[in-house]
């Protein structure tokens, strides 16, 4: 089961997926990494598809990851008397906190945070970009707007104001229940919704604890304005492109969503590019020319990971879904400008003794008799790094916990593997050739280089590098 590309794939679960045959197959066809969104579903189904995955990953022989994705704070319209108005270009309506159903004047939007950061002039955005508004007057519970576009407003609608840093906590009541199940069931990586600044993951590190790692949603402009901050307290990061797109111009989220991948490629912190990416495959079993493109466009920005959303979770074709982008992936991995591209861009010049002597590492690889790297890393921080790297070899990743394996499966052209740690360097080196051989990552008589960190077992900067020789066969 090892997978014949670098770039990872996060698969969302739902009723057309979570089934414990579905999720093995998922698993096989090509998913790394599922995702359990927390915005849909009870404890009770999230508990059962973690379970699903858990025995997938027994069957199929190698780490699958768990992410719990966290709702976040939602802003959303009250209810009409009749369900439904129209609306026209120019016309006024008041948003106001009063209860009542509201009608072709008025509409009660109960976020009284929302009217604290509001001022004449400013955009609100509904329905995912599909109404948009102009505040003309506001008060403390109550703005009066203008319609710029948009012919309907129905009940429940999202509210969105762009560019304003609404005085919320990303986490909410609900929010905290779900991450306290969560980490009790035992995901692998919690990712977390609405993020404005670097101290909503702070909180969110310090409640955690280790338990997990931890991820950011970039959907805020905030967020943008505050990345390299959030940057420091995050494990990984997540392009979550419909709501960003919501809250910048259409035109700016390419350019967004580069900067993203790019920032935390230099930090050598996985990144996730997400939403829309085959949207047309919840109901079709092809993708359109575009959406193929979407894919391979993220491919050669060096993602670690594409997501699938509402294409796996409740589409008609997931096992269609899996397959295509996986053979998107492969393709754009074998393109002889997708490597140049991945040579071309690494992390920042080496600052310490383990960047230096996994640059040369990398450089090593280069070399033709060279099959595969080894790193053997107790908290996968060695592992992270080489990777960082983007070498076009496999990188074996061998960690002791299986925690740890997991965690990995996000990350860039990393094979994560549990094994026991070896009792010396000589047995180090003994069993990293075995093991890439075993897994047909090394041919016989081929170079394998290997990364770890003496003492063995200690957590720590890798300080030394090894080679050695894929073996004929294992003695026996």
């Amino acid at each position: 089961m090892i997978r014949q590309r670098r770039t990872r794939i996060v698969a969302t679960l739902g009723p057309a997926s979570n089934s414990p045959e579905m999720v093995q197959e998922l698993a096989r066809i090509g998913v790394d990494v599922f995702r359990l969104n927390f915005s849909h579903g009870a404890h009770a189904d999230h508990a059962g598809a973690l379970k699903a995955v858990r025995d997938a990953e027994a069957a199929i022989g190698r780490p699958l990851a768990a992410l719990a994705d966290l709702q976040g704070p939602k802003f959303r319209l009250g209810n009409f008397a009749k369900g439904r108005i129209a609306i026209e270009k120019g016309q006024a309506l008041r948003l106001d906190l009063d209860p009542k159903p509201g009608d072709a004047k008025r509409v009660q939007l109960p976020h009284p945070e929302v009217f604290k950061v509001l001022a004449p002039g400013m955009s609100i955005v509904l329905d995912d970009g599909r109404v948009r508004l102009i505040v003309r007057a506001n008060g403390k519970d109550f703005a009066d707007v203008e319609v710029v576009s948009g012919d309907a407003l129905s009940d429940h609608k999202g509210v969105a104001v762009p560019g304003a840093i609404i005085p919320v906590p990303a986490m909410t009541a609900k929010d905290r229940t779900d991450l306290d199940f969560a980490l009790r069931i035992g995901v692998d990586w919690i990712a977390l919704s609405f993020v404005q600044h670097a101290a909503d993951m702070a909180d969110l590190r310090r409640i955690v604890n280790g338990r997990a790692a931890i991820l950011a949603k970039i959907e805020k402009p905030a967020a943008m304005d505050d990345l390299e901050a959030i940057l420091d307290v995050s494990d990984g990061l997540m392009v979550a492109r419909g709501d960003l797109g919501v809250e910048l111009a259409p035109e700016d989220v390419p350019v967004a969503q580069k900067r993203i991948v790019r920032a935390a490629r230099r930090r050598g912190v996985p990144v996730i590019i997400a939403t829309q990416m085959l949207e047309s495959m919840t109901s079709s079993p092809s993708p359109t020319r575009a959406e193929a493109s979407d894919v391979a466009n993220g491919v050669y920005e060096g993602a670690d990971a594409l997501m699938l959303s509402a294409e796996s979770a409740v589409g008609t074709y997931p096992r269609e879904a899996v397959s295509i982008m996986d053979a998107i992936i492969r393709k754009v991995e074998a393109d002889p400008q997708w490597a140049g591209l991945m040579r071309a861009e690494h992390g920042p010049d080496a600052d310490e003794d383990v960047d230096a002597l996994i640059a040369a590492a990398s450089r090593a690889a280069e070399a033709r008799s060279t099959a595969c790297l080894v790193a053997y890393t107790t908290t996968g921080s060695t592992a992270r790094r080489v990777a960082r790297e983007r070498p076009l070899l496999p990188i074996l990743a061998i960690a002791p916990n299986p925690r740890v394996a997991r965690r990995l499966c996000l990350v860039w052209g990393l094979e994560p593997r549990v094994a026991s740690q070896p009792r010396g360097v000589a047995a180090m080196t003994d069993e990293a050739a075995h093991l890439a051989a075993d897994l047909g990552l090394a041919p016989p008589g081929s170079r394998v280089l290997i990364i770890a960190g003496p003492p063995l077992g200690a957590p720590g900067a890798a300080n030394l590098l090894r080679i050695a020789h894929a073996p004929r066969a294992r003695p026996g």
